[in-house]
Parts: C-alpha cells; sequence; structure tokens
C-alpha cells in the first residue's frame, strides 16, 4: 500500500510547480551559495529535489549538484528540464530513507520539507537525517528545512487546523498536541485532472 506522500507525488509535478511557496528558489538558492562562500567547486546534494527547482538554479550559477527524489514523475520532469536548458545534473529515483553518498558532498540540502519530516514515524525521518549527514564530507555543511510543530501553539490552534492550502483543500484536521503529528484528509487534483483524496 502506498504512503500518502508517494501517492500524491506520483502524477503532481506540473501542479507542484504552480505551488506558491516554489516562488522563492532564487532567494534560496542566494542563501545557500553564501553559505559555501560562492565555491563553485562544491559538490551539491539536493534530497528530496522534487522537479529539480534548486538543482537547476544551482546548475545554472555553475554547481555540480546531484538531486534525489522518491517520485518519478517528478524525476521525469527535472531530466527533461536540465535537457532542455543543456545542464548536467545527476537525478537519480532514490528513497531518501534508504541512500548511501558517504561524505561525498560539500552542501547537502533537504528545502521545503524534501522527505523530512513527512515520513509516518520519528525513526524513518531520523534514518533521513542520518543519510544526510553521512553524505557530507568533513567540513561541509546542510541546509534544511521542516514544519515548525510550535506553530499551532504560538497561533490559534483552531485557526491552524482549519487552514486550507493553495491547490488542495483540508479537512477533517486533527493535531495532536501531545505527538506533534498533523492528521487530516487533503483533497486535490493531479497533472491529469483526477481528483485525489488523501488520508
Amino acid at each position: 500500500m502506498k504512503q500518502w506522500y508517494e501517492e500524491l507525488f506520483q502524477d503532481y509535478a506540473d501542479k507542484y510547480d504552480n505551488e506558491s511557496f516554489t516562488s522563492g528558489t532564487k532567494g534560496e538558492v542566494d542563501f545557500m551559495e553564501k553559505e559555501i562562500d560562492f565555491n563553485k567547486s562544491a559538490m551539491i546534494l539536493d534530497i528530496g529535489c522534487g522537479t529539480g527547482r534548486h538543482s537547476l538554479e544551482l546548475a545554472r550559477r555553475g554547481y555540480k549538484v546531484t538531486g534525489i527524489d522518491l517520485s518519478e514523475s517528478m524525476i521525469t520532469k527535472a531530466r527533461r528540464a536540465a535537457k532542455e536548458e543543456n545542464l548536467d545534473i545527476d537525478f537519480q529515483i532514490r528513497d531518501a530513507r534508504d541512500f548511501i553518498f558517504r561524505e561525498s558532498f560539500d552542501l547537502t540540502i533537504m528545502i521545503c520539507e524534501g522527505a523530512f519530516p513527512l515520513m509516518e514515524s520519528d525513526e524513518m525521518n531520523y534514518s533521513i537525517l542520518q543519510n544526510a549527514f553521512a553524505s557530507i564530507k568533513p567540513g561541509g555543511k546542510f541546509i534544511f528545512t521542516t514544519l515548525n510543530g510550535l506553530f499551532p501553539l504560538f497561533h490559534s490552534v483552531k485557526e491552524f487546523i482549519n487552514k486550507g492550502s493553495d491547490q488542495g483543500q483540508t479537512s477533517e484536521n486533527t493535531f495532536d498536541l501531545m505527538t506533534f503529528r498533523d492528521y487530516s484528509t487533503y483533497e486535490t487534483e493531479d497533472d491529469q485532472g483526477n481528483k485525489i483524496i488523501l488520508k
């Protein structure tokens, strides 16, 4: 049985690129460049690269990038975009919970919940962090973003629970204050216009 993130990203590459959070790519890559002192010889790993928005922008700026993602449709779109721009990026279909690149990269990134923290268990999320850390050369850096479990405590929990997203509609939310996990039913459409209901 596929997990919700496997179902969603099976045929969601075009919709993904239209999400509002993808508009910050250039600014995010500006930050990454500063963190590695604009070292063009830096080897970069993009975990949960999706359609490759960060990998592509980094490659445009002259960096050597490897991008991994679990979704075949996302990687296919990323490879197509790289080919169209004649960019040399190593895009691979890989599971962030189970990959090995021992001390291969100067910078590892995992932006916009690329794999972490979407997993079903803390152990799976920990495996992702272990693999990410193991991929970094001594003295290298790891940049990642994650959802903030304290957000609903700072803001109204009710407001947080009832808030929808740009592309889909969320209902039946249950935010567990003991585990800081959000359980919900999410409705959207895939790239073909088919309705998707994820729980």
